[in-house]
């Protein structure tokens, strides 16, 4: 059987090659992106950064922890709290001590005059000693109004030059007297000491020059502080999980990109292998005459499967080997990854890729190697072209049944939870099956939809339109298997691109009405502060309700195993927050928020006005509050409130701000944007602020699913092109029948053309009909959690990919078609297959 299947490949080369090209680009993309994923699951070993010269660094405690029936759990605090005066003083009998505050700043126009890559904090140049930063020009500031600046790549500040800077306080013009080489995990400015105490009276961390164990013998037990020496001071670095955080969503973006591929390399390899054999009915049937066995036809073709799947797979992990760093520098080009992110030495991807590929090979003929055993001897003297069985009774059910799963998942989910539609991980898997469904009933659907799409063409003079329609339906395995790919792309291209436009627009009609406020002005940065003075500039404004709120977080054990922390928006009061907000109150009054409570949402354990919940506040203390008010979950930004007492150590990072029906607007608004200019914010109108934060979604994410489709693309034109090939060069004898009865060359082209665009249009179809029951699944969890949104659909991004489709089939197929016809008429008739 192994030298008949060789020289049946020899032969038959050209549908062998379909088969080659397609299995080994699946194999090439899997091991692409196993090893672009393999490469996230460690990020780099660094060493303490930036108190690398220190000896022993005291801050406040940076964790909680919680002894549980199943072990110790941690949760990272999100404010901790401050190293107090007098503990530093009492540290500084110990040995030499230096103090350290870290605060918000900004250089108007930062990364060209400091080549600042990252955002500006501010630092107090008695720290300096105990960190990397050495002067490289100039002095160390010693009054006030002198600075310290880092330098980085392409930075034209200089000792002498004179920078607007703006502070906690505000801005103001400081000068420049040294600067130092930028370290690479922070750009910063440093002042004197002093003036870094009226700025940033919070002590942030000590350092301390003497023996760990001494300093935590003057610590004492029940301080609150930590203790960092050696290795454990990284802790104290800024972001010192930045890296591991990084990797987090490429993590994320490469796993659903292998997923996907996977998915789709199995789905359109499999449909390969079967439309190769199904065209082979005639040959197998020469061989039953011959007297072959069906169990040796069914031999030879696993042999058949067995070489392409060794040969494909080998080809696939070299290009998947010579692709994967590529990929990483592009996504460390556009910023989606980080720009250290390199591709290692792991083999485990491209072994997983090559068995992957083998067993898709061998499997994707099990269904068409059982068809070819039962075909019959009398099918070598078939000489109709019309397909019949395509559909059995198996392969129905099987449909029904996946049909069945995917709907009942969906409506499951929006009978439970609404909310976990709204969720990545769902509506990125959800369409799948819904996929596979549609493709498996596709030789069933083509025909009728293919009737009904070109009804109105085949009414058309000519017999162009009459010719197509009825070929297509006529070779309904064929047709099913030239959509397929199709309608992978497109039920992608519009279910990812269309959920996430659609929930990002939903975010957006959820702010606006939840906003009241005429003026939001925010920090922008996370972790960053609003300017102390334009706080009280907006306070002093007649006619204003003014309305700070400041970003951190609680932590709660969830059924005594689990510690989750929420975000957190700590408020002035909750009769301030009711009058520059609409929250989606479900139970419970806004304005009873006071010091002694708390404002869950639904997605809480307990949620009952009036019961108290033991939590962890943002720097780690305990504190058990009463339930004021319970927030509806909406798309899931209405999160938990506390009162600012809650937040020690959060500073103010948002002002929602209020204009009174009587007041003067116009004033108003004169003193808000001057104070916004001399404290160097920014002053939006809630419309404004609205329109620039939603929707949005990350460069990084956009960036992300364009990739994707990107390889659901390219997979879709090498199987368009492996399908019309093959199917074009099978059907020689039908171009001759058309030369013959007296059509020309261009005539018989634009027939192949006409078909090949109509095929695409059938598969765009389908492909929308998945996306639309997607879509309509969004909308419906949207409405189920009172977010009124349109559903949005990207026809940019869908009519590109149709577009494209369309370009590669009409190529794919007029080509080899006129080569074809390159052969007389009468030549291609009396050619056997």
């Amino acid at each position: 059987m192994l030298s008949l299947a060789l020289r049946g490949m020899r032969t038959r080369w050209v549908t062998f090659v379909g088969s080659f090209v397609a299995l080994a680009l699946g194999v090439g993309l899997i091991a692409t992106t196993g090893l672009a994923l393999a490469a996230t699951f460690d990020a780099p070993e660094r060493g303490t950064e930036r108190f690398a010269e220190a000896r022993v660094v005291v801050q406040g405690t940076d964790e909680v922890k919680a002894d549980t029936p199943i072990g110790v759990r941690t949760s990272t605090l999100t404010n901790p709290r401050a190293v107090p005066e007098d503990l530093a003083g009492k540290l500084a009998t110990v040995g030499p001590v230096a103090e350290d505050r870290t605060f918000p700043v900004s250089v108007p126009d930062a990364d060209r005059r400091v080549g600042a890559d990252t955002a500006l904090v501010g630092h107090s140049w008695a720290i300096a000693a105990a960190t990397p930063y050495r002067l490289t020009s100039g002095r160390a500031p010693t009054s006030p109004g002198e600075v310290v600046v880092t330098t980085g790549p392409g930075a034209q500040v200089r000792a002498g030059d004179r920078i607007q800077v703006v502070t906690p306080e505000g801005a103001g013009t400081r000068t420049v007297v040294g600067t130092v080489p930028a370290a690479g995990f922070e750009s910063a400015v440093f002042f004197p000491a002093a003036e870094a105490a009226r700025l940033s009276p919070r002590i942030d961390r000590v350092t301390v020059d003497a023996d760990p164990a001494a300093v935590r013998a003057a610590l004492g037990t029940g301080s609150g502080m930590t203790v960092l020496a050696g290795e454990d001071r990284r802790r104290a670095d800024p972001d010192p999980d930045r890296d591991k955080e990084a990797l987090v969503s490429v993590n994320a973006l490469l796993g659903t990109a292998a997923g996907i591929t996977a998915f789709v390399s199995v789905f359109v390899v499999a449909s390969t292998f079967t439309f190769a054999v199904a065209q082979r009915r005639r040959e197998f049937g020469l061989l039953r005459m011959a007297g072959a066995t069906p169990g040796q036809v069914r031999r030879m073709v696993y042999a058949e499967a067995l070489v392409i799947g060794l040969l494909a797979s080998a080809a696939g992990c070299w290009l998947g080997r010579w692709a994967a760093p590529r990929l990483a520098s592009w996504m460390s080009g556009q910023g989606i990854a980080p720009t250290w992110f390199r591709i290692g030495e792991q083999a485990w991807p491209l072994h997983v890729a090559f068995w992957t590929g083998l067993t898709v090979a061998l499997c994707g003929v099990v269904v068409a190697s059982f068809r070819a055993g039962r075909t019959g001897p009398t099918a070598a003297l078939r000489e109709s072209a019309v397909d019949s069985g395509t559909m059995p009774w198996s392969r129905l059910l099987v449909a029904a049944a996946v049909l069945l799963t995917g709907l009942g998942l969906l409506v499951m989910a929006l009978v439970e939870n609404p909310g976990d539609v709204l969720k990545r991980k769902t509506y990125i898997t959800q369409p799948m099956l819904l996929i596979v469904a549609i493709a498996l009933l596709a030789p069933v659907l083509v025909r009728p939809l293919t009737r009904l799409l070109t009804w109105l063409p085949a009414r058309l003079p000519g017999a162009v339109g009459m010719l197509a329609r009825e070929n297509a339906a006529a070779g309904v395995r064929r047709t099913a298997a030239v959509a397929a790919p199709v309608i992978i792309t497109v039920a992608l291209a519009c279910s990812l691109m269309g959920t996430t436009a659609t929930i990002n627009e939903a975010k957006a009609a959820e702010a606006r009405t939840q906003t009241r406020a005429d003026y939001v002005v925010s920090a922008g940065d996370a972790g960053r502060a609003l300017p102390a003075g334009f706080v009280r500039a907006a306070r002093a404004v007649p006619g204003a309700t003014v309305s700070t709120s400041r970003s951190t977080g609680v932590t709660v054990l969830e059924e005594g195993t689990a510690l989750v922390r929420s975000e957190a928006r700590a408020v002035d009061s909750g009769t301030d927050l009711s009058v520059v907000s609409q929250l989606p109150v479900v139970a419970g009054k806004l304005a009873d928020l006071d010091d002694d409570s708390i404002v869950v949402n639904e997605e809480w354990l307990t949620t009952r006005v009036g019961d108290r919940v033991p939590v962890w506040l943002g720097d780690g203390r305990k504190a058990n509050l009463r339930i004021a008010a319970v927030l509806g979950v909406g798309t899931g930004n209405n999160g938990v409130y506390l009162t600012a007492r809650n937040a020690a150590g959060a500073g103010v990072d948002r002002v929602d701000i209020k204009v009174a029906a009587d007041a003067d607007r116009a004033a108003v608004d004169r003193r808000l944007r001057a104070a916004g200019e001399a404290s160097g914010v920014e002053v939006l109108g809630a419309g404004q602020w609205i329109d620039g934060h939603y929707p949005r979604s990350s460069e990084s994410t956009r960036l992300g699913l364009l990739m994707i489709l990107a390889i659901a693309l390219v997979y879709t034109g090498i199987a368009l092109a492996n399908t019309l090939v093959m199917a074009t060069t099978d059907r020689v004898r039908d171009l001759a029948a058309l030369r013959l009865t007296g059509a020309t060359k261009p005539q018989v082209l634009r027939l192949v053309a006409v078909e090949s665009v109509m095929v695409v249009v059938v598969g765009a179809v389908l492909g929308a009909a998945v996306s639309a029951v997607n879509l309509l699944g969004i909308r419906t969890a949207l409405g189920l959690l009172d977010v009124p949104s349109a559903i949005v659909v990207p026809w940019s991004t869908v009519g590109a990919v149709i577009a494209a489709s369309i370009l590669l089939a009409v190529l794919a197929a007029t080509l080899p078609a006129s080569f074809a016809l390159h052969t007389r008429p009468v030549e291609l008739a009396g050619m056997r297959e």
